[in-house]
């Protein structure tokens, strides 16, 4: 277990941060990419004390060229990758179509979510194919199965992303590589201070009264399907907490 690796967009915080950790203690070697270069390397220097090997660097999965040189970077640091996990993703507003007067929201969702995802996975898969093994797990969420009011485009995002990740499984097979889609429900990381622009209240009310999904429960979720046996592939996970169900309802205590 020691000689595998795995390269995680969106490593700075949450999902990404927690998964980075759990697999450390696997005894991975990591690559990890984010935007934000300080909390990476805070993470970096974490994982490396629990004694996994690390390359980091700035990634943005929206822009082509960072994607490219930090694929051949982490690339040449180890030799090989043998998990991609596609975390990096956003949600923006809750502003309702007809209310909306700006494309910026949607378009960063956009080129965050789903071509960022693409951009990344299109470089690694030819990578596993030559190596005779992989593992692509990208990150969807509940939001991909049932749609709500006011999150049109990020749903939309995420069932985009539960297509590529169908789709992907057909196109690789014959290959020795899984693909597994991991779509929690509510979790509590920065995601809603993030949609709100930064409004702790907000974000906060989201999960009043509820007991939600952690970024550690959600990797830990993740470090199990990439740790199973080879001809294993878990195809879809959907995970949410107990006080949660379908189409957005919630028990609140």
């Amino acid at each position: 277990m020691n000689k595998r690796t795995a390269l995680i967009t969106g490593a700075s915080s949450g999902i990404g941060a927690a998964t980075a950790r759990q697999l450390a203690e696997l005894g991975f070697g990591l690559m990890l990419g984010a935007r934000r270069e300080a909390r990476l390397e805070e993470i970096a220097a974490d994982v490396q004390s629990r004694g996994a090997r690390v390359f980091s660097r700035a990634l943005d999965v929206t822009v082509g060229a960072s994607v490219t040189s930090f694929v051949k970077e982490a690339q040449n640091a180890f030799g090989r990758i043998d998990v991609l996990v596609n975390n990096a993703g956003l949600a923006r507003g809750v502003t309702r179509i007809a209310d909306q007067t700006s494309d910026d929201e949607w378009q960063e969702m956009l080129d965050t979510n789903v071509l960022g995802l693409l951009r990344v996975t299109r470089l690694v898969v030819p990578i596993m194919i030559e190596q005779g093994f992989g593992h692509v797990v990208n990150l969807g969420s509940t939001a991909g199965h049932d749609a709500y009011a006011g999150g049109s485009v990020y749903c939309a995002t995420k069932f985009g992303v539960r297509a590529i990740t169908s789709a992907l499984r057909q196109e690789l097979l014959g290959h020795p590589i899984r693909v597994t889609s991991v779509d929690p429900g509510m979790v509590e990381t920065d995601f809603s201070v993030v949609r709100y622009s930064g409004d702790k209240d907000k974000a906060d009310a989201v999960y009043s009264g509820v007991t939600p999904l952690t970024a550690e429960d959600v990797a830990d979720v993740i470090a199990f399907a990439v740790t199973r046996k080879a001809h294993v592939d878990l195809d879809t996970i959907v995970m949410r907490p107990v006080q949660q169900g379908p189409y957005g309802q919630l028990a609140r205590a």
